[in-house]
């Protein structure tokens, strides 16, 4: 199913999909770092199993190799991938947001926002 759980490889492959655009394998494999960089059977597997997945679209073929498009937004992946981990929490937020806070990857400013951001969905479901 689309939006289905994606791998680290996976992710990684999306984003080279998202950033570029419309890829050959090849040219997925070379937007890897040359230092870190999979084996092209790799990267080829990968790209047919996000393509079963539903995640990945042959969009046309060119001499004896295609092209894969993104069938999914990052968007959608992202949000996938922060509800998986919440279910690792059972659902709880704070959590999380403690670990963010106390690791210093949330700042005054992320609050701020996410303050914004709730007292804009409070007012969406107080008009309707």
């Amino acid at each position: 199913m689309p939006g289905s759980r994606l791998s680290k490889l996976e992710y990684r492959i999306m984003e080279i999909l998202w950033s570029k655009g419309d890829c050959s394998i090849r040219e997925i494999l070379d937007a890897f770092p040359v230092e870190n960089r999979p084996a092209y059977t790799t990267v080829q597997t990968i790209v047919y199993r996000l393509e079963e997945k539903g995640n990945v679209l042959r969009v046309r073929k060119v001499g004896n190799f295609h092209i894969f498009a993104s069938a999914i937004t990052r968007d959608s992946a992202q949000r996938r991938l922060v509800d998986d981990l919440l279910a690792m929490f059972g659902g709880f937020s704070q959590p999380l947001m403690a670990h963010l806070i106390e690791s210093g990857k949330l700042s005054l400013n992320d609050v701020k926002e996410a303050e914004k951001l709730l007292q804009d969905l409070d007012e969406k479901e107080a008009q309707s």
